[in-house]
């Protein structure tokens, strides 16, 4: 949300100067920057969350299934 949020900013700071010619001073640009790589930060911290939880749940060794039974009889 926040990479995307930056993202769209940065585009209408563009837009901004290159149709309205509006002077966008140095700060926006910058905090545009930080926005964008603390949510790309963010985004790989939760990757990698995701396979880490993946990795215990795994390493756990328990059955997928669990059968009440083993073997079917024949109904015939």
């Amino acid at each position: 949300f926040i990479a995307g949020m930056s993202f769209l900013y940065g585009a209408w700071m563009i837009i901004d100067k290159l149709i309205f010619g509006n002077n966008v001073p140095g700060y926006p640009s910058l905090l545009v920057s930080v926005l964008f790589l603390g949510g790309v930060q963010l985004i790989g911290i939760g990757i990698l969350g995701e396979y880490i939880g993946r990795i215990y749940i795994e390493t756990k060794q328990r059955p997928k299934y669990i059968l009440k039974r083993k073997g079917f009889k024949s109904e015939i």
